[in-house]
């Protein structure tokens, strides 16, 4: 099995309210993205990782994350105005001999070689695979006016993680129809959905949190001391 990561990572820090874009925000001293790319790295089954950066941010990636932190199996690509754009980018870079891709976002720093390699063990069974844990919180559909319509039961509902890992030619046709029907997507296994296919959900970890603001940043600190 041959696999190739794919991280976007050109997301700004907009929500975090940073002048820094949110892969480059330090944690406990050590960018976000240079802790997600080394977690990936020390995977023997991922033989190469592209990196989707924003164009303005190609020398501080390379400088800063990869040549600094010494990071292996890397390659840099630019990445695009939506996180589609980037994750197809990205595709178009990977190796023709590769298998599986799988996809995790840059900001997702608690991640563990056996959590990436009980998904990829799963991928061999199934086309798709996709990390998710069940939703905690009671979820209402909400109308435009701000009136509840309904209460939709827990049991069935899944909060979708990544990495998600999927059979190289299954994502490529995916996001092949989506460009030509231009669909964006903040999900990549919904861009799967589309054309017939059903992943299969590998539960994930409520650590596995995706750092988007303020609070998030907050949790990872204390998550931090016992990942480590």
């Amino acid at each position: 099995m041959k696999v190739a990561a794919i991280v976007p990572a050109a997301g700004a820090g907009t929500r975090l309210k940073s002048k820094t874009q949110k892969p480059y925000i330090n944690l406990d001293g050590k960018p976000i993205l240079a802790r997600t790319l080394t977690a990936l790295s020390r995977n023997k089954n991922i033989t190469e990782i592209l990196v989707s950066v924003s164009k303005d941010k190609l020398d501080k990636a390379q400088r800063e994350i990869i040549e600094k932190y010494n990071i292996k199996k890397t390659t840099l690509v630019i990445g695009g105005k939506k996180r589609s754009d980037s994750v197809y980018n990205a595709l178009k870079a990977v190796s023709k001999d590769v298998d599986y891709i799988l996809i995790h976002d840059g900001i997702r720093p608690f991640i563990t070689d056996k959590f990436i390699e009980d998904l990829l063990k799963q991928s061999s069974r199934f086309n798709a695979v996709v990390a998710a844990v069940p939703v905690k919180p009671t979820l209402k559909f909400v109308n435009k006016n701000g009136f509840i319509k309904s209460t939709p039961s827990r049991e069935c509902l899944w909060e979708a993680q990544t990495p998600q890992v999927f059979r190289r030619g299954l994502i490529e046709k995916a996001y092949k129809v989506a460009r030509k029907k231009k669909i964006t997507a903040t999900d990549d296994s919904s861009l799967v959905e589309r054309i017939g296919v059903k992943p299969k959900i590998i539960m994930g970890s409520y650590s596995n949190i995706k750092i988007t603001t303020k609070e998030d940043l907050e949790l990872a600190k204390i998550l931090l001391k016992e990942f480590l």
